[in-house]
């Protein structure tokens, strides 16, 4: 593969991580503003820093460094999302998920799909070399 395609990918992938970053902080701020996420977690201006920090040092990651092993474990840590999002879209109320909140299971089965992409995009970094 040529050099231009493989940072080509690694563009790519950071591009949809900072769009999957923003959804993400868009949906805490949506969901705080609503009272769905609950005040013992901690200020969510603090979870909004901490998630502003992590998007752009993924995104600087795969944009400047494009490093396949960097790739591959920010493809791993968000596979983690997946059992989360697959019980909160298809198994509502069930273990895992908050049955008192009144977040419809079609959120969750929206982020999944957003999510799926984006782990697409980053193995394209990760291992097709």
């Amino acid at each position: 593969m040529s050099e231009a395609a493989r940072s080509q990918k690694f563009r790519q992938a950071a591009f949809v991580y900072l769009h999957v970053g923003l959804l993400y902080l868009a949906a805490v701020w949506v969901m705080a503003g609503e009272g769905l996420i609950p005040g013992e977690r901690g200020p969510v201006g603090l979870w909004m820093a901490m998630g502003v920090a992590v998007l752009a040092v993924v995104v600087w990651g795969l944009w400047s460094w494009q490093n396949v092993w960097f790739a591959r474990v920010v493809w791993a840590l968000h596979a983690l999302r997946l059992p989360a999002l697959i019980g909160g879209a298809f198994f509502p109320g069930g273990e895992g998920t908050d049955a008192g909140t009144q977040i419809p299971s079609s959120f969750y089965l929206v982020a999944l799909g957003v999510v799926l992409v984006n782990l697409w995009m980053l193995a394209r970094a990760g291992w097709d070399l």
